[in-house]
């Protein structure tokens, strides 16, 4: 059997990064596939997933703080580096389960994930090569042409900064009008068409910026495309896995002796 694919789900806060891990989660259950989740938000108090490995078993952001006196941000800070020191005791957990997929929900705030010394030696210790980052586009930002190239931008250094093979999603498109989410995809499959859309919300004051960001957007075009996806009507799921198994798995379905048995 293959290792697991591991796909670590990250974004800014408020992108539906816990939702959709478990709507995931219980597409490829319903699928047929075992899935395992891990949570790394020590901070996490969702009640909506239920982590088969909890970085809370471990490191409670309400505990850094009182161990160390800090602040709400401050510990965020420390139990990012925390949760390296533990994250053996986490592959140890996931060996144990032997699951098809691994799916780790990350914390809230992107730049503790992307950005800390700590997160890079994360990833590398859970998911080695078969790995995945799936990075999430809040409507709520994505639908203005600015916050759709904001996002994509942070997509590129996140990806930078891993070295991993990027998907980005739209998240909650049940809340997008259907014209509105053609024009927001149709920015993840057109850079020109984004480039127009940006110069029509008004012109940057610094027409060298402007110029840069479109010569930029020219050059990462191939990891524009944009998967938009809901975790309330599970609509995107299986373009999400078929994403993933063209990536691992050439395009074809998982083995039918990897998957668990049939109980039914």
């Amino acid at each position: 059997m293959d290792e697991p694919a591991t796909i670590f789900f990250t974004g800014t806060a408020g992108a539906g990064k816990t939702s959709l891990v478990a709507a995931f989660h219980a597409w490829l259950s319903s699928a047929g596939y075992s899935a395992s989740v891990v949570n790394l938000d020590p901070g996490g108090e969702s009640t909506e997933l239920e982590p088969d490995v909890d970085i809370r078993e471990w490191v409670r952001l309400p505990d850094v703080m009182e161990e160390h006196r800090l602040g709400p941000n401050g510990a965020q800070i420390a139990a990012a580096d925390l949760i390296a020191l533990k994250v053996f005791d986490v592959k140890q957990a996931l060996s144990e389960l032997r699951s098809d997929y691994v799916l780790v929900d990350t914390p809230g705030q992107v730049e503790l994930f992307a950005f800390r010394e700590s997160s890079k030696a994360i990833v590398d210790a859970l998911g080695g090569d078969r790995s995945l980052i799936a990075f999430l586009f809040d409507p709520a930002l994505a639908k203005s042409a600015n916050g759709f190239v904001s996002l994509l931008m942070l997509s590129a250094l996140v990806e930078f900064r891993f070295r991993l093979p990027t998907v980005n999603l739209l998240t909650k498109t049940d809340l997008l009008a259907p014209g509105a989410l053609e024009e927001v995809v149709g920015w993840g499959a057109d850079p020109d068409r984004l480039g127009d859309a940006v110069e029509s919300e008004g012109p940057t004051p610094d027409v060298q910026l402007s110029t840069g960001i479109f010569r930029a957007l020219e050059t990462i075009a191939p990891m524009m495309t944009l998967l938009p996806t809901s975790s309330r009507d599970a609509s995107g799921l299986e373009p999400l896995y078929r994403h993933i198994q063209l990536l691992f798995g050439g395009g074809e379905d998982l083995e039918v002796s990897q998957a668990p048995p049939d109980e039914g």
